[in-house]
């Protein structure tokens, strides 16, 4: 029989020294799926919960995201029990890798999210115009000045960070601590054959994105008539095929064993994963996060996690 933990046990970000809730919130719906009055209620039950790592990006709804979670930062003394994570690389008004860019990124994001350091920096996708030695560099200054705590990476292929961690060994700088792939039982490459190694051997931390196939593995979308509630969650109508319908199959299966929701069973499969330290869950509503808290305590047997395996695998 499945268990339940008797409360959530904080997880490690690979080497970073830092630990948390194994639960993380994206905020790329805030500005965007959800207003302000949405986003405050959504990160007033995250942190209520227990809740601490929220994910974001400069460019997400143009800025609105991080300037939405910066006024709810506002509202709370205790900045120091949360981990804020945001990404840059692709704001218009400092796009890319370069050293000028990361700077006034990073500087533009401390403004919108009123906050004096960003805990994890994530590099979004690499920058082919820029070396890596110049970017690393740069990230180095921000945390000589204490405006940047560690250093993640998302979107980049193998390649790209094994150059990056190469770099940063023979420069003797802070390297790539965490990686933030797209993982979910749907999309579990090229993360497993590619990244999971390097990650393993570095020990990287582990931040999924999408970890629910945009709402699909929450069971939102059972047949092509069922409408996204935002854009920002339309890319799970491709999984809408006989794929995904066998997943959601077993995942069915296995909520009516262990009497919990299928979204709270595939992110507890993705917390039995090696170095995953929290999935980023992208919700629109405050009620739906409270529906996938309870992840965080579900122990699926080898069994189960066997049965979901074999099925994602296809």
């Amino acid at each position: 029989m499945t268990s339940l933990a008797p409360g959530p046990v904080s997880r490690r970000i690979g080497g970073t020294g830092m630990a948390v809730y194994p639960i993380a919130l994206d905020g790329s719906v805030f500005g965007w799926a959800s207003d302000a009055k949405a986003t405050s209620s959504t990160l007033d039950l995250f942190y209520a919960a227990g809740g601490d790592l929220i994910s974001t990006a400069d460019h997400y709804a143009g800025g609105r995201s991080e300037i939405m979670i910066g006024s709810w930062l506002s509202r709370h003394a205790s900045r120091e029990r949360l981990v804020v994570a945001t990404k840059v690389g692709k704001h218009p008004d400092a796009h890319g890798l370069s050293r000028a860019a990361i700077h006034r990124a990073v500087d533009a994001s401390l403004e919108r999210l009123g906050t004096d350091w960003i805990d994890l920096l994530g590099l979004d996708h690499e920058d082919p115009s820029t070396p890596i030695e110049e970017t690393l560099t740069a990230v180095q200054e921000l945390i000589i000045a204490g405006k940047v705590g560690h250093i993640a990476a998302s979107g980049f292929s193998a390649d790209g960070l094994r150059e990056a961690i190469r770099v940063a060994h023979r420069l003797e700088i802070p390297g790539i601590s965490t990686v933030l792939p797209e993982y979910n039982l749907l999309e579990r490459e090229p993360y497993e054959t590619e990244v999971a190694p390097i990650a393993l051997s570095q020990d990287l931390g582990v931040l999924p994105r999408t970890p629910l196939a945009s709402g699909y593995l929450r069971g939102d979308f059972r047949s092509r008539h069922d409408k996204p509630a935002s854009p920002i969650f339309a890319g799970a109508l491709k999984y809408v095929n006989r794929r995904g319908a066998a997943v959601l199959a077993v995942l069915d299966e296995i909520s009516g064993e262990v009497g919990q929701h299928v979204g709270r069973v595939a992110l507890a499969w993705l917390l039995s994963k090696p170095l995953v330290a929290a999935p980023v869950v992208r919700v629109p509503t405050a009620r739906q996060l409270a529906d996938l808290m309870p992840a965080a305590n579900i122990i699926l047997t080898p069994e189960q996690l066997a049965r979901l395996d074999a099925i994602s695998e296809r």
